[in-house]
């Protein structure tokens, strides 16, 4: 039964551009609900911690980027799992599915072992980087308890690529918002003590995410057991059993698209640094204008991980016109939302950047005024993220990812940070030559990755 669900989907009913389009809005509709929601997830920790005073807000907030920056480029090795799936989906072959979800969770499992001490003892690792020992104390009480976080979240991700690679997005939709309700739920009962329950603080917020986390992966287990056709592919039955030439693919095409994600991530990491040497008003801008370009980024990013399934599908049957196709309507699905997103950007910068401010404070009107401008260039910043995210993606659906990584390291460091560094201070353009200078860096990125696609498909004409 299996096996003729799979040798169905090898050949295309359709390869019409209206089916396209559709195919890759369906898809990437609800991957880019599930990102908002994730984000969420985040903002709830923080500001609910927030409300319990300075430190306990910076603990919380040097935390959760530490188990971020750890868990983001472990999301590499899941990520890998999304065109193992897709491409063995589209040529149907049923065992190479459920080898590349086993190899997957068995990466994961051994990433998260090898990743639990510095978690554990992150204490000493945020008083190494210069931070204050009251809040590295509180930090390592938050991610002691929200280490084991790790092994669900990244269990999750993989059965999240299994789903992703049979175009089933909209439970990971549903899961999504209900982990969600779930930890803002748990967050105030747990931080603030009520229904008899004492107040924990900072540790309540890591049960809590501790306990998302695993419901998240509940869930997904309980949906693939209950799914006739999911269940058909066995991915628990014999788990123990051993594919080592899986295992070294899912490395090695997940260890440079977890590199790629965590340059990308360092590098606005660093655009705060240097927003911060600039000055404090300069910074509070950077902040805003990098919240709304961070929002509008969710939807370039749900379409890229459409467009690594889409072609994934497509390779794998052998497709060559819907590989080409795939692209195409991702690209432009990318480009026409950026637009949209880029006209709001430029009509009112100054009313989004006031939905951040109490400006009833003497500081609200410099850091509007600074906050303006740089919301008018993240709307042109979003387009180029945007057609680079797409981009990547699209190569990752041709299992493409080492040459793609040295590209995006490229245009992210000496090209993004050599410009902006140059624009900012022997230019003394500030922090507008920081976001023109990223804004370079990441249109190199779009350019180049997107001309190594359409040269790969040529070549594989």
């Amino acid at each position: 039964m299996l096996l003729s669900i799979n040798d169905a989907k090898r050949v295309p009913d359709d390869n019409s551009w209206s089916l396209h389009y559709r195919a890759t809005f369906a898809l990437g509709l609800p991957f880019v609900g599930a990102q908002l929601a994730q984000l969420a997830i985040n903002a709830t920790d923080v500001l609910m911690v927030g409300k319990l005073g300075a430190v306990e807000l910076a603990a919380i907030i040097l935390a959760t980027q530490m188990f971020f920056t750890l868990f983001i480029f472990g999301s590499g090795f899941a990520n890998a799992v999304v065109p193992m799936v897709a491409q063995a989906v589209g040529r149907g072959d049923a065992v190479a599915v459920r080898r590349a979800v086993r190899m997957g969770m068995w990466v994961v499992v051994l990433y998260g072992a090898l990743t639990a001490p510095i978690l554990w003892y992150s204490g000493a690792v945020l008083r190494f980087a210069g931070q204050q020992p009251e809040v590295a104390a509180l930090a390592q009480s938050y991610l002691r308890v929200a280490q084991w976080a790790i092994f669900p979240s990244l269990l999750f991700m993989v059965l999240r690529a299994f789903l992703s690679g049979l175009e089933r997005a909209g439970i990971i939709l549903h899961i999504t918002l209900a982990t969600l309700v779930l930890n803002a739920a748990l967050c105030y009962v747990l931080i603030y003590g009520h229904f008899g329950v004492p107040a924990l603080g900072i540790v309540g917020a890591a049960l809590a995410a501790l306990a998302v986390a695993l419901l998240g992966l509940a869930l997904a287990v309980g949906y693939v057991q209950i799914v006739p056709q999911l269940r058909d592919y066995e991915i628990f039955v014999r788990f123990w059993r051993a594919d080592w030439l899986g295992f070294r693919e899912v490395i090695w095409l997940g260890l440079p698209i977890g590199i790629t994600i965590l340059a990308e991530v360092s590098l606005f990491t660093v655009a705060s640094l240097l927003m911060g040497s600039i000055g404090t008003i300069e910074l509070a801008a950077h902040g805003i204008a990098l919240q709304f370009a961070s929002i509008a980024f969710m939807v370039p990013l749900g379409i890229a991980q459409a467009a690594t399934v889409r072609i994934g599908l497509a390779h794998g049957r052998g497709d060559g016109l819907g590989v080409r196709r795939a692209a195409i309507a991702a690209l432009v699905l990318g480009a026409a939302c950026a637009a949209l997103g880029g006209t709001l950007f430029a009509t009112i910068p100054y009313g989004l950047a006031a939905l951040y401010l109490d400006t009833g404070r003497p500081d609200a009107a410099a850091v509007l005024a600074y906050a303006g401008p740089l919301i008018v260039i993240a709307g042109a910043f979003q387009l180029v993220d945007g057609l680079q995210a797409i981009a990547a993606g699209m190569l990752r659906g041709l299992k493409d990812a080492t040459v793609p990584m040295i590209m995006a390291m490229v245009a992210y460091w000496p090209i993004g940070f050599g410009f902006a560094f140059v624009l900012a201070f022997p230019l003394g353009l500030g922090g507008v030559g920081v976001w023109f200078g990223f804004l370079l860096g990441l249109l190199a990125a779009a350019v180049m990755l997107n001309l190594r696609f359409f040269r790969l498909v040529s070549a594989r004409r």
